[in-house]
């Protein structure tokens, strides 16, 4: 169901009961809300949790920024040279704003928050920016915003920066090429597939993809901010991925005091239906252990 926040219409959906605390989930680069499959939402709020999952902006069917231009690779190109980025048109903590939005309009006041890869650096400027509507924070398979760490394999940038198929056969054969990063033990080229193919049908939207790059490049480095959180923070990264390397979860672990680090054998940059059991668990206990300091003070 859609939800004006601001100017932007962000399209979201629920699992479990509004009585129990909220955990709020954001995916990544291009992906929608539907990334987070349905077992992952049902089982997290069989669990006892209140599952919010939603499209960002330009993704799925929430607002599109249609006509809005900007040169990525000019962003790209004059943030690894240090340089001050040119103009976008919005900015990660832009999507960390639309996050919050969403919690207002739930009349949430403070939920848990889960980001993978684009979405854990959302979720990151969440707790930076607006430290006292998050509860926790769970990063999963992304990174502090700087260069050094995290950085694609140029295999997986190549795939990355391909345009897409825009021919709904092409795109979804096309969709096998992923394989360069997600989990090699558990890849299923059926599954990856029939989730292209829903993923095409919901919404097929290519141009939202370059604003999006942009906003990650231009919102810079995050380390000395992250420097500053108390929030409980965990962080989960797959020993497999070459989208966003374990350097960046482990620079994220790093940067943030007292964070706990879960390193997964076998996961690429992806959560295949194996190892969701056991993120579900982990982030379940680290709700439970945040939700269990709030009450007594600890």
């Amino acid at each position: 169901m859609p939800s004006n926040v601001g100017n932007i219409e962000i399209e979201y959906e629920t699992f479990g009961s509004p009585s129990d605390p909220t955990l709020l989930l954001v995916m990544g680069f291009t992906a929608q809300m539907i990334a987070w499959s349905d077992d992952f939402c049902r089982a997290l709020a069989g669990l006892g949790l209140y599952v919010v999952r939603f499209d960002n902006r330009d993704c799925g069917l929430s607002s599109k920024l249609d006509g809005m231009v900007v040169d990525a690779g000019s962003v790209m190109a004059a943030v690894l040279a240090d340089e001050p980025s040119p103009p976008v048109p919005y900015t990660l903590s832009d999507m960390a704003s639309d996050a919050i939005g969403l919690l207002d309009q739930l009349a949430v006041d403070s939920a848990h928050v889960v980001g993978a890869s684009m979405g854990g650096m959302i979720v990151q400027h969440m707790a930076i920016e607006h430290p006292t509507r998050v509860r926790s924070l769970t990063s999963i398979m992304s990174t502090t915003g700087e260069p050094e760490y995290g950085s694609p394999t140029p295999e997986a940038a190549q795939v990355l920066l391909s345009p897409p198929e825009t021919e709904r056969q092409a795109f979804i054969d096309a969709s096998t090429r992923y394989r360069v990063w997600q989990s090699k033990r558990y890849f299923d080229e059926v599954k990856v597939k029939s989730e292209a193919a829903r993923s095409y049908d919901r919404s097929f939207y290519p141009e939202g993809s370059t604003r999006q790059l942009a906003a990650i490049y231009a919102s810079g480095r995050r380390h000395e901010a992250l420097m500053k959180l108390t929030v409980p923070t965990l962080v989960i990264h797959g020993t497999d991925d070459t989208l966003i390397p374990p350097s960046g979860g482990r620079r994220t672990h790093e940067s943030v005091p007292n964070s706990t680090l879960l390193m997964i054998a076998d996961m690429g940059h992806d959560l295949p239906d194996p190892i969701q059991p056991m993120v579900v668990s982990a982030i379940h206990s680290h709700v439970r252990l945040a939700e269990w300091r709030r009450a007594t003070g600890r």
